[in-house]
């Protein structure tokens, strides 16, 4: 799959949040939130089109995905009132290392100090995001930032274009475009309601 379809379906992770955050956390979206959620889920079937043609091969991996990103969104907002920022990133870190590690059957080391910068790269500003939104959560609802990841569908455009050669077709920037706006008026509502209340 190309990137920018990869991560614009990991966009369905909103819909699904909102969903869950009522029953799970008490957190109950409107009536206007739920109308942006689905506009925002017919956005990402666009770019699925499920039905039409061959299944890719990357679409369960993107839905797996985005389950998975939903789920910790949600631990981590019922977490981050008892616990602090540092002590859910080390532990989101170890569980996963101790659980894949039995999996790994052949180890392969970085081979350049160029891989060895990316690397450290990614775990530096992985580590970084996750602390980001640990805070995020402590300080707003899951509803109110929801929308804000939506921001990431322009980098994974851009990014897919400059660095992989991959121009989305025309049923990506089409999604694309209804999700990033779905989003946008989440944000709307939101602010409207801050300041009534």
């Amino acid at each position: 799959m190309q990137l920018g379809e990869t991560i614009t379906i990991t966009f369905a992770a909103p819909m699904v949040i909102a969903a869950l955050a009522g029953p799970l956390l008490g957190e109950w979206a409107g009536w206007r939130r739920w109308a942006a959620i689905i506009v925002a889920f017919i956005g990402v079937l666009i770019i699925a089109r499920p039905g039409f043609g061959t299944l890719n091969p990357g679409l369960p991996y993107s839905i797996l995905a985005m389950l998975s990103y939903s789920l910790y969104v949600l631990l981590t907002r019922r977490m981050a009132a008892t616990e602090s920022p540092e002590s859910l990133i080390f532990f989101s870190a170890l569980a996963p290392a101790i659980l894949i590690s039995p999996a790994i059957t052949e180890a392969v080391l970085p081979q350049t100090c160029f891989q060895i910068v990316l690397l450290l790269m990614l775990g530096f500003f992985g580590g970084l995001g996750h602390y980001l939104i640990i805070l995020a959560y402590r300080r707003a609802t899951t509803a109110a930032l929801a929308p804000y990841p939506f921001l990431q569908i322009i980098w994974m455009l851009a990014f897919g274009y400059l660095v992989f050669d991959q121009f989305p077709d025309v049923y990506t920037l089409l999604g694309a475009v209804i999700v990033i706006a779905s989003g946008l008026y989440v944000v709307h509502r939101e602010h409207r309601l801050r300041m009534r209340s």
